[in-house]
């Protein structure tokens, strides 16, 4: 593999290992979050967790999005 190709490869493992870390933390924080409210239904550990993969596309399309040099 190229320079190139192996510097891809590790930009977007340690997205993925990101990703990974924030979920969990998102389902964990959600998880005393309601326990803290007293909610019946796990609202928190739906909405974090879904907070964090949208997040985390958005910055992939900003990311892969080529950038347009001659704009005015």
């Amino acid at each position: 593999m190229s320079n190139k190709t192996d510097s891809q490869l590790w930009k977007y493992a340690g997205l993925a290992t990101q990703l990974f870390v924030a979920i969990g933390i998102a389902v964990f924080a959600g998880l005393k979050v309601d326990r803290w409210l007293k909610f019946k239904f796990p609202l928190a550990v739906w909405i974090l967790p879904l907070l964090i993969i949208i997040s985390v596309i958005v910055k992939i399309i900003i990311d892969t999005t080529p950038k347009n040099k001659n704009s005015a």
